[in-house]
């Protein structure tokens, strides 16, 4: 529970404002600690480290920051209370509060995003077993209709809308992801490109451990170095197979015009 001199002192600090790095999310992992499973994650797009209070926002967040067309990424981002105060008296449904203090209400993710159609959207996190709750539907069109008012498209997310391999292969893939310039790959993908025509039918797994053995590398070498050519899009794959079953001819070149600013970096 926040007391109303507590809701005035973070929105003084800043909490909810700012953009990118600058962003403050309204409740921390610190501020939630005793409710179970939070990450902390380093977002690449913001370069800030994100704020996520369960499993479920995890997921969420790294398939939002896998999309090349999202920009920014505002988790546990804050509502205006005096208006989802006059939206629940039009509705008569009772505000968020805790013994008698109105407590400010809040959005799992506000998201910027380089597509013309939604440029902005809103995403609330639910698992499906909590919107069998009545109280917690009320809570859900209180907010709902906070961002139609602002013409925001706003959709709830359930376990149930996200593959598991899907995001296990992201999970797998985001630690990967590098910030640094990569000029000096254009050999190693020129060599992957070649083992991947050389044996077509072993799976990435074995592939990788057939080139560790036959280069005489330690365990896990080429595995983590494909690992990063992936995470860095320099090859591709379709997230619905399991990255543990890829085989060469499930494995494509990335965007063409990463690879040829390597091909040409790398013969400066």
């Amino acid at each position: 529970m926040l007391s109303v001199q507590q809701q005035q002192k973070w929105i003084k600090d800043g909490r909810g404002d700012g953009e990118l790095s600058s962003y403050k999310p309204w409740l921390t992992v610190r501020d939630l600690s005793s409710l179970g499973r939070s990450h902390r994650v380093y977002g690449h797009k913001t370069k800030r480290t994100h704020h996520l209070l369960s499993d479920l926002e995890l997921a969420i967040f790294l398939i939002l920051e896998w999309n090349p067309l999202i920009q920014d990424i505002r988790e546990q981002f804050p509502l205006r209370i005096e208006q989802t105060e006059e939206i629940a008296r039009l509705t008569c449904i009772p505000h968020p509060a805790v013994r008698g203090i109105k407590q400010i209400m809040s959005t799992d993710f506000y998201v910027f995003s380089s597509d013309s159609i939604n440029p902005r959207f809103s995403i609330q996190a639910k698992y499906q077993k909590d919107l069998e709750d009545t109280r917690t539907i009320e809570k859900l069109e209180i907010e709902r209709r906070y961002w139609q008012s602002k013409e925001i498209p706003w959709q709830i997310i359930t376990e149930q809308e996200i593959p598991k391999v899907v995001f296990d292969n992201i999970k797998w893939l985001y630690p990967a992801i590098r910030d640094d310039d990569h000029i000096n790959l254009y050999d190693q993908i020129e060599f992957y490109v070649k083992q991947f025509h050389k044996y077509p039918n072993l799976s990435l797994i074995n592939l990788a451990k057939k080139i560790d053995s036959s280069y005489d590398l330690e365990i896990g070498t080429s595995l983590s170095e494909l690992r990063v050519l992936f995470a860095q899009r320099y090859f591709k794959f379709d997230l619905k197979l399991n990255y543990k079953d890829l085989v060469p001819p499930n494995i494509q070149l990335g965007d063409l015009t990463i690879w040829e600013e390597i091909r040409y970096a790398a013969n400066q």
